[in-house]
């Protein structure tokens, strides 16, 4: 083995161990905030919840209600999972020095090498469409400006990030097609013929007289263009948007199954509306009864681990806020600035605890208020659901929003007179209206 395939291998093994490192390193991190929240009552079957990952974070089934943009970002999709398959190659010749190793194993067996051959022309062709489906969703964002992708929480590292994924894509396609044709050009100088490869051999056609050390440097800086690409995206996955590829398959799986709507009730209130209504069972609490539990979420340490993983689950994509009655209306609240919030808070108590050896030391701030979500924001929701059945992989705005109203009214008495009006009628008449409840049938009795 010569000094400069060794030094390669070193450099490789070197590189790819660091990223692998730091990877799990950061996903550790964003395990530990999502961790952050309470514990969560995930109920039901495990089928539906496995019915519901497969059809949904695999299938992208809620995509389908705009078609043309499902079947754009299923060209994404599918060609950045099936294009992994061309990396376990890369790899291996990687670690091992060698070049296209799978391919000269069996290349002398006709079937298999068969499949190779489809698997790469496979791979090739969805890169194309990749490639054309790249294309249009950076038009839609920054050419035809697309309303629900050029909202104000967007401004600055949301836009960046979503623009620097998709140049990723590109760059990641060019990669592919430098190594396959120069590669495809140089084995056709040495043994007369090309590997089979559909695409990329048509470019090889239009560059295999070009100087053998031209070819030999564009191929391999396609092959470490691709695999730096690779492991930088890794290294960048963590703190970005983009996330959400793998942690849309959780989030399916533990989405709520009850009926959209349903609001989950505080054990501490329901226990005193039953004891108003049957005080026969009142008692004397002990004196060593607990403290009661916060009502509602005033921070992200109130809100259950799962209300935290859909908003690291958040793709950012819009069609919540852009279904949104209340924003449509003028008014400030928007569902998707309320995920991303959310997980800008949890970022930040993250780094809190980092700096504290673990430990979250307060900082006087919380997720209501101080830069992130507004009372105005939170009043404005109509609990309508509307994003809750836009959302694409089933991440739920309302739960997050109805809890932490829930803290302004019962916990700082936040609320408007009106509200309060209606409040004391429920206390009082058991209805919002005011009269007794004797005089509930009353309107039967008009002629």
């Amino acid at each position: 083995m010569n000094i400069i395939l060794f030094a390669q291998i070193v450099v490789f093994t070197f590189i790819t161990i660091v990223t692998f490192f730091f990877f799990f390193k950061r996903s550790k991190a964003v395990y530990r905030n999502i961790m952050l929240g309470k514990s969560a009552n995930i109920s039901g079957s495990k089928v539906a919840r496995i019915k519901n990952m497969l059809l949904i974070a695999f299938g992208q089934k809620k995509m389908f209600k705009n078609p043309l943009v499902a079947v754009l970002h299923i060209a994404i999709y599918v060609a950045f999972v099936i294009t992994q398959i061309e990396l376990i190659e890369i790899f291996i010749d990687g670690y091992s020095g060698h070049h296209r190793l799978i391919y000269h194993a069996i290349e002398h067996a006709s079937v298999l090498r068969s499949l190779y051959v489809v698997g790469v022309n496979t791979i090739e062709v969805l890169s194309v469409l990749a490639f054309i489906a790249t294309i249009i969703f950076l038009s839609r964002r920054n050419l035809l400006k697309l309303p629900r992708l050029n909202m104000a929480e967007l401004n600055g590292w949301a836009k960046l990030d979503a623009n620097l994924i998709l140049c990723f894509e590109i760059y990641l396609i060019i990669c592919i097609f430098s190594m396959n044709a120069a590669d495809t050009a140089l084995h056709f100088n040495k043994t007369g013929s090309g590997y089979g490869f559909m695409l990329s051999g048509m470019i090889a056609k239009m560059i295999y007289l070009l100087p053998h050390k031209v070819l030999v440097v564009w191929e391999r800086l396609g092959w470490w263009g691709h695999i730096a690409g690779v492991l930088a995206f890794m290294l960048y996955l963590p703190s970005s948007k983009h996330l959400h590829i793998l942690l849309a398959f959780p989030n399916t799986y533990f989405a709520r199954l009850q009926p959209k709507g349903t609001l989950s009730n505080l054990a501490s209130v329901t226990k005193e509306i039953q004891l108003m209504m049957n005080p026969e069972t009142a008692y004397a609490p002990s004196a060593t009864a607990a403290e009661p539990e916060r009502f509602g979420a005033k921070d992200i340490q109130d809100l259950s681990w799962k209300n935290l993983l859909d908003a690291m689950s958040c793709t950012e994509c819009g069609r919540c806020t852009a279904a949104c009655p209340a924003n449509l209306t003028g008014k400030l609240l928007s569902p998707r600035k309320i995920m991303m919030n959310t997980r800008d808070r949890m970022e930040e108590v993250g780094r809190n605890m980092d700096a504290n050896d673990g430990k979250f030391i307060d900082d006087g701030k919380s997720l209501i208020e101080n830069g992130y979500i507004s009372v105005e924001e939170l009043r404005a929701c109509t609990t309508c659901n509307a994003c809750v059945e836009e959302c694409p992989i089933m991440i739920n705005p309302l739960d997050i929003i109805i809890e932490l109203r829930r803290s302004l009214i019962l916990e700082d008495s936040n609320s408007p007179e009106e509200w309060n009006g209606m409040f004391a009628n429920i206390e009082n008449n058991a209805a919002p209206w005011q009269f007794s409840q004797q005089d509930r049938l009353n309107w039967a009795d008009e002629k």
